[in-house]
């Protein structure tokens, strides 16, 4: 029989997460005959009773594990955290939310035995979702997409099944500590099938994603996957020198041929503002890029593990 790992990570989800686990166990009990499943519930550390209700869950259901960070690592390094404890033929990824629906998973199980590695899932929007939400996701992916040589669906979400040597490639070799799953999974290769699911409302509680958090988010796919903004610096500031050699090359003409110079000082202060703006947006750019780097080099854990529950000692990663 083979093993699924099913991974949701948790962030204030107290008014939810009961619901999704009940409509989650369903699901797993009409696959009990082909797949042994494992939950595994990563706590991303939160002021709610999140965790308190999963370990009440976990008392009664030993299928239930818990990793509970120590502090709030992120939606992504959650997933990470979990994809490094699984240990199935076929891994789940899900948002416990109830906009990635569990009843999806039994069609990405019957793509998984056709001998596709990843199955991803692609959105349509939710019936609530605003027209602002909709537009940004668009553009963001509209923007990466002509930046990065490595194409990623608008409509990609992190909901998506992955087979157990891809699950290996993360656990052992992609080991980056800005990672942008959703880039990286199209990246890694292998057979892959996207699935197309209506997302859900949420099922209470509030997105966790800020306008902030979306911003950070979006400039790590950025960073991760493109090395054109480093590359536009040069052409803009070939094209700033060029511009500056021109008015050198007419000042110095009116100079010597027309015995004075134009008062010309709007354009200065114009060349000046508009040259140093530019020059802070691309010092903005090649730091994110440094810093990107520096915490490669500080080579700290991706993430930190507070508690455990339902893990055995001799299998837990």
């Amino acid at each position: 029989m083979k093993k699924l790992s099913v991974i949701s990570p948790v962030f204030n989800e107290q008014a939810v997460i009961f619901e999704f686990h009940q409509s989650l166990i369903e699901v797993l009990d009409r696959l009990a005959a082909q797949y042994e499943s494992e939950v595994i519930y990563v706590v991303d550390s939160c002021p709610d009773r999140s965790l308190s209700i999963l370990r009440e869950i976990a008392e009664k259901d030993r299928r239930v594990k818990i990793i509970a960070l120590s502090a709030r690592f992120g939606h992504q390094m959650s997933l990470l955290a979990g994809i490094d404890h699984a240990h199935g033929d076929a891994v789940v990824m899900l948002d416990s939310d109830l906009q990635h629906p569990p009843s999806l998973i039994p069609k990405m199980l019957a793509e998984f035995e056709k001998g596709f590695d990843i199955i991803y899932t692609i959105r349509k929007p939710a019936p609530r979702s605003s027209f602002f939400r909709r537009k940004s996701s668009q553009l963001f992916y509209g923007i990466i997409n002509w930046l990065s040589h490595i194409p990623i669906d608008e409509s990609a979400a992190d909901f998506r099944l992955i087979s157990a040597r891809v699950a290996r490639i993360f656990q052992t070799e992609i080991r980056e500590r800005n990672q942008f799953l959703r880039g990286l999974m199209s990246w890694v290769g292998f057979k892959r099938v996207g699935i197309p699911f209506e997302a859900q409302d949420r099922g209470g509680g509030r997105t966790k994603y800020s306008l902030g958090r979306l911003l950070r988010f979006g400039i790590t796919g950025v960073v991760s996957f493109s090395k054109k903004p480093l590359q536009a610096a040069i052409v803009v500031g070939l094209s700033f020198a060029l511009g500056g050699l021109l008015v050198a090359i007419y000042s110095a003409f009116m100079y010597f041929y027309r015995g004075n110079l134009p008062s010309g000082w709007t354009t200065l202060a114009i060349l000046i503002s508009g040259f140093g703006g530019v020059q802070l947006i691309f010092l903005g750019m090649i730091g994110e890029y440094i810093g990107a780097i520096f915490d490669e080099v500080k080579a700290r854990p991706h993430y930190i593990v507070e508690e455990k529950v339902n893990f055995d000692a001799s299998t837990s990663a």
